[in-house]
């Protein structure tokens, strides 16, 4: 039988953890870092200050609010869809 994901499922892909956008059933390359329609990386809900990774979409753009480290700094998204890199723009340190 084949895997099924339904939206907002999640799982744990290479030690980091994805949430379903889309439901569909699974295929060997739609694996949650190459198929980025289907799936959103999602930050560990225990860690405050999650590492920044570059977004590569809308989809996993950070929101208004959104707590980084990057660089050795703590940084806080001004922006909302906030694609930019900490430093740069959107971003108070």
């Amino acid at each position: 039988m084949d895997k099924t994901y339904s939206v907002n499922d999640r799982v744990s892909h290479e030690g980091i953890l994805y949430k379903c956008l889309q439901a569909h059933s699974a295929q060997a390359d739609w694996t949650p870092d190459a198929a980025v329609s289907l799936w959103v990386r999602v930050d560990n809900p225990t860690e405050e200050w999650p590492e920044w990774i570059q977004p590569v979409g809308a989809q996993d753009a950070y929101p208004l609010g959104a707590k980084v480290s990057h660089n050795g700094a703590r940084w806080i998204s001004d922006v909302n869809n906030n694609v930019w890199e900490p430093g740069v723009y959107g971003w108070t340190q």
